[in-house]
C-alpha cells in the first residue's frame, strides 16, 4: 500500500519511512516531546524503531505514517498517522502527533488535522474517525475538542507507560454525518 501526500498551503504531509525519519531527529530528541506517550523517539535508534512500527503497519495497512512539513516556516515539524485503521468497518483513528516546539500553537495542527479528516471521510468514505489521548494531556484534549469532536468515553488504567504509570485514555470521536457541518464551520476558511 502507498501512503499519499496531502497537502495545501500551509502544510505538506509525505509518507514517513526509514528513507526520511532523520529529518525529525532533532524535534525528536526535544525534552518531553511526547511524554503523554508510551512510545519512546528521543534516541536515534528509538526513532528509528518508532518508525519502523509505522512502516509494518503501512504494510499490513492498518497504518499510514506521514511526516509533517511546514510549508510556512520551510521546516520539517513532526510526524503524525492513521492508525487502527479497519477497512472492513469503515474506522480509523488519528494520532501519534507530535510537533517540535517552534511549530506548537502556530495553527499547523489544525492544518494537518483538516488533510487527515478531509482525506479519511472525503476520500477513503470512513464513517468515523477517532483520537485517543491521555487523560492528563489537556493541550491535545483542548486541540481534539477544538476540531469537533465528542468525548465518547475514557477507558481506565488501559495503556502502560515507559516509566510504568498506567494511564487513563480519553476517546473523541467524529461521525461521517458530522463531518460536513464541522468542515463548514471549524475548518470554513481552509
Amino acid at each position: 500500500m502507498l501512503a499519499p501526500t496531502l497537502e495545501n498551503n500551509h502544510a505538506r504531509l509525505s509518507p514517513l519511512g526509514l528513507n526520511n525519519y532523520k529529518r525529525l531527529l532533532h524535534i525528536a530528541q526535544e525534552k518531553d516531546l511526547i511524554q503523554f506517550s508510551p512510545s519512546k523517539i528521543d534516541t536515534p535508534d528509538a526513532l528509528k524503531d518508532y518508525v519502523q512500527v509505522a512502516v509494518d503497519g503501512l504494510y499490513h495497512k492498518t497504518t499510514i505514517p506521514f511526516i509533517i512539513y511546514d510549508k510556512q516556516k520551510k521546516a520539517y515539524a513532526g510526524s503524525t498517522r492513521f492508525g487502527h485503521i479497519n477497512w472492513i468497518n469503515k474506522v480509523l483513528h488519528i494520532g501519534w502527533t507530535w510537533l517540535g516546539r517552534e511549530f506548537q500553537g502556530t495553527g499547523l495542527n489544525k492544518q494537518i488535522k483538516f488533510l487527515m479528516l478531509q482525506f479519511a471521510f472525503d476520500k477513503l468514505n470512513f464513517d468515523k474517525v477517532e483520537f485517543r489521548v491521555d487523560e492528563r494531556n489537556l493541550q491535545s484534549r483542548k486541540a481534539i475538542e477544538k476540531l469537533g469532536a465528542t468525548l465518547e468515553g475514557i477507558l481506565r488504567k488501559d495503556t502502560i507507560m515507559i516509566d510504568g504509570y498506567k494511564r487513563n485514555t480519553c476517546c473523541y470521536g467524529i461521525l461521517k454525518e458530522e463531518w460536513e457541518d464541522i468542515k463548514n464551520n471549524i475548518f470554513k476558511n481552509f
